[in-house]
Order: C-alpha cells, then sequence, then structure tokens
C-alpha cells in the first residue's frame, strides 16, 4: 500500500504549502490518492509574479557561466534521483519505469544541452554603411515566462521549456498539469538545490480554473509557452491575442505512418506499435493513422498484430509490463468513446476495442491495445486526436494518394514513410506537410538539439529544442556605435 505524501511547492526560493490541497491519484489504481500538493490561489498566483520579477533582476545579470554551472548541476541531481524520480512518474502518470526513467534522463539532456548554449556568442557584427561606424545585433532575455506544462510528459516538458528559458537569462512561472505535478517539483528542487536564485523559478500549483485569470492577466507576463490541447491552446491565443504577450503552443497531432509495398514490413510494424502504443498512446507524436499500399495491406496487418499481442497491459512499475494504463478515468473514457462510435460509424475492431478483463485492472484507467481496419478517411477516428493506445488502418493505392491521405489532416506534426526506393523517401520528406518526418523509424523520439514543432494547427510557429528553441525565449536588439571624429 502507498502511503499518501505531502508535496510542498517553490515559490521565492521557498518551500511552501497551504491551507487547501489538490490529491494526486495512481492511474493503475484510483481508490486512494498517492499524494497531495497545494492549491494555491490567485493571490498565491501574484506572489509567484513578485518573486519572479525580482528573480528576473537578479538572474538577468548572472553570469551565463554560472546559469551553466547551475544547469549542469541541476541535470547530475536528475541523475543521481533517477531511480525515485521515475518511481513517482510511473506512480503519478502510469508511465513503464522504463519510459519514466527515460524521461527523467532526457530531462537532465536539456538542462545540459541548454546549460552548453547559455556559454556561446549571444550578437553578430554585421556591417554598416556609414564610415566609423560598428554595428552588431544581440540576443537579451525577455522578461517573465509563464510555461504551462501537460500531464503527459510530466518532467520532459517543462525541462524542455525551462531549460531555454533560465540559458536565455528570463525567469519563470511555472503551472504544471493538476494531475501530476511531482514530477515538475522534482526539476524544480533539482534546479533549487543546484543554487538557483530565488524567484528564477516559481512553481504554480492549483486547479486552472480557479487561477487562470491570474495567470494570464499579469502586468509583468512576458511570454506563455504551453503544451497541451488545441482547445485549450486557442483559448490561451485568443486571451493574449489583444496583448504584447509572445505566445507558443504546442498543440495536437494526428500522425501518420506510410507503408509502401516495398518497405521491410516486420520493421514497419514493430515501429508502428512502438509509436502507437509506447505511454499507452498519449503522445502528441505518437503514430494513430496508418496509410498502407493494398498490396501489402493484409500482411502488414498480420504482422500488427502480433506485435500488439506481445504487449502486455499492467500497472507501469509492475515487472513485465510493457503498456500502462492511461493518464486518469476521463482520458480512458474519453478514448473508449472514441472507439466504440469509431466502430458505430463502420471501422472494423481488429485487436483490442475495450478494457482489460484481467480483475486486477479494473481499479484503474486501463485500454487495451487497439487496432482499427477498414477505416475510411471520413470517420471521426481518422481525423480527431484520440490520445491513447488506438490505430486506424486504411489502404491506398499509390504513393501520391498515400501523401494525399497524410495531408488530408488539420493538424501537421510528425509523419512517417517506410521504403526502400530512396527516391520515394525524399519526396515523401518533400511533400508531407508536417514539421517532423521520418524516413524508417518512427514517427516520436527526437533528441534535444533537433528543432521539435508542428505545422497548421500543431502549433506556432515558434519551435522548440536545438538552437531554435532560444529564439521564443529572447529579443534582438540592433547597436550602431560612431567611433570617428
Amino acid at each position: 500500500m502507498i502511503l499518501m505524501r505531502t508535496l510542498e511547492t517553490l515559490l521565492g526560493g521557498e518551500w511552501v504549502t497551504t491551507g487547501a490541497w489538490i490529491d494526486v491519484h495512481d492511474p493503475a489504481d484510483l481508490r486512494a490518492p498517492v499524494a497531495r500538493v497545494p492549491a494555491l490561489s490567485a493571490a498565491d498566483v501574484a506572489a509567484a509574479y513578485d518573486h519572479a520579477e525580482r528573480g528576473f533582476a537578479v538572474w538577468r545579470r548572472t553570469s551565463p557561466f554560472e546559469r551553466a554551472r547551475i544547469m549542469t548541476d541541476a541535470a547530475r541531481l536528475l541523475r543521481e534521483r533517477v531511480a525515485r524520480i521515475a518511481e513517482d512518474i510511473g506512480t503519478e502518470m502510469g508511465k513503464t519505469r522504463a519510459e519514466a526513467t527515460g524521461e527523467t534522463l532526457k530531462a537532465a539532456d536539456f538542462l545540459e544541452y541548454y546549460a552548453g548554449l547559455a556559454r556561446q556568442g549571444y550578437g553578430t557584427l554585421v556591417h554598416d554603411v556609414r564610415p566609423d561606424t560598428r554595428t552588431h545585433h544581440q540576443r537579451e532575455p525577455l522578461g517573465v515566462v509563464l510555461a504551462i506544462t501537460p500531464w503527459n510528459d510530466p518532467l520532459i516538458t517543462p525541462a524542455r521549456k525551462l531549460a531555454p528559458c533560465l540559458a536565455a537569462g528570463d525567469a519563470a512561472v511555472l503551472k504544471p498539469a493538476t494531475d501530476t505535478p511531482g514530477a515538475a517539483l522534482h526539476l524544480a528542487r533539482a534546479l533549487h538545490d543546484a543554487g538557483l536564485p530565488a524567484g528564477v523559478l516559481n512553481v504554480v500549483t492549483g486547479r486552472g480554473a480557479e487561477i487562470s485569470e491570474a495567470l494570464l492577466r499579469d502586468p509583468r507576463l512576458a511570454a506563455v509557452t504551453f503544451t497541451g490541447s488545441n482547445e485549450v491552446g486557442e483559448g490561451l491565443r485568443a486571451a493574449l491575442a489583444h496583448t504584447n504577450v509572445r505566445f507558443q503552443g504546442e498543440l495536437g497531432g494526428k500522425n501518420a505512418t506510410v507503408v509502401l509495398a516495398d518497405a521491410d514490413l516486420p520493421a514497419a510494424a514493430r515501429a508502428v506499435a512502438a509509436a502507437g502504443f509506447a505511454q499507452a498512446g498519449q503522445r502528441c507524436t505518437a503514430t494513430s493513422r496508418v496509410i498502407v499500399e493494398r498490396p501489402v495491406y493484409e500482411e502488414f496487418t498480420a504482422l500488427l498484430l502480433v506485435e500488439t499481442a506481445a504487449l502486455r497491459v499492467g500497472p507501469g512499475l509492475a515487472a513485465g509490463t510493457t503498456m500502462g494504463p492511461l493518464a486518469g478515468a476521463r482520458q480512458r473514457d474519453g478514448v473508449l468513446a472514441d472507439i466504440e462510435r469509431a466502430v458505430e460509424q463502420g471501422a472494423t475492431v481488429l485487436a483490442g476495442g475495450g478494457r482489460p478483463a484481467d480483475e486486477a485492472l479494473s481499479h484503474g484507467c486501463y485500454v487495451d491495445p487497439t487496432v482499427l481496419g477498414d477505416v475510411a478517411p471520413d470517420l471521426d477516428i481518422w481525423r480527431e486526436e484520440v490520445f491513447g493506445p488506438v490505430v486506424a488502418l486504411r489502404a491506398v493505392d499509390s504513393f501520391d494518394e498515400a501523401v494525399e491521405a497524410v495531408n488530408d489532416s488539420v493538424f501537421g506534426l510528425a509523419a512517417a514513410v517506410f521504403t526502400q526506393d530512396l527516391g520515394a523517401a525524399h519526396r515523401f520528406a518533400d511533400q508531407a506537410e508536417c514539421g517532423q518526418i521520418a524516413v524508417n523509424t518512427t514517427t516520436s523520439g527526437w533528441d534535444v538539439h533537433h528543432p521539435f514543432g508542428g505545422f497548421r494547427d500543431s502549433g506556432s510557429p515558434f519551435k522548440e529544442q536545438g538552437e531554435e528553441g532560444l529564439r521564443f525565449y529572447t529579443r534582438v536588439k540592433t547597436v550602431a556605435v560612431h567611433f570617428g571624429a
């Protein structure tokens, strides 16, 4: 039996609690909460901005070498604490131990990578037509950044945002997902223990409905970076439209994998299963649409069903589990409703389609890994993001029809193609309207130095990760110095 833990949050360099609490549950067994975090108020949010304003005044003047040292030390602490952090991620979100461990180590990678970039140049000399004039442009921090992060990657996503934010010299107010706040608090503790000055990072745990106005309306807010649903993202964009607050959104996806007739079919089936069912399909880059050339449709489908049958559903931290639960009851019920509607509209369930029969899993948020066949392009399951372990199959007659099917979506995050034809691979990369293209590999799994982000309704123009990720957190100033008589 897991005893409920009381977690503190970080405000102004101090670990604090309040009189109100939010319970955190283990999606593998919802019968009792496993932790509680402070439910901060609008007044607490205002105090967080007070702290961030003071923290920014210090951090922007802090040597980039000192910033890099603190971030590197924090990365080391994450690596040293990986077993405990992975345990907590698996408990509050449902990831397998391997997935939670990988997430922790990747979060450390983000801190280390941007610590290195913090040491690099921050401007460039440019020619000036005027004589005796030296001109340059330089990047400088924006100010106070609000980072709103999701429940599906509760440690990686805060690290993906905070690492470039801190490297640039900004201060941050972090609002982690209400369902999975513990992972973000581990990141905050590592940075705090590494010597981050008071107020540079403040973590606001609370219910969005109660504090969103305070988070978005503070006059000291310079930028908002958000990862989550399109509905919430568009609401944020609209709320900020009349202001000068910069907005970055990493939103939904309906990612497609194309399997051409000349593909290595066993490799394609393994990759689709990995991309579709890892993390119970709860990744923005998960493969949810599979477009197969008709001559190999039956053979590929059979191989995919073998891969699906080999998955072992159970508590994320249990030995042998290869797919954990969904993150909560609402998420589980929504995915089951999506599957039911797909069947009503004409799809065929080839695998899964419901909850596991195992009584030991009856108190958790489980959905069997599901493969749907006979999916027409006008079905909701083909067009709308499900965010669960559901893969839909469709046969096409040509490469051109496959590309057309990929692009027939309001989203444009990730797509993959499996082929042994180098020309087809390059044509696909050129013609697929997505921000991330994979050839003979999964749609998910990008390194920290790879620019990441989608097109169309999958996000805003600002990319995350890599050197591109710093652009959102900085502004450009041009300086001309005349040194003649």
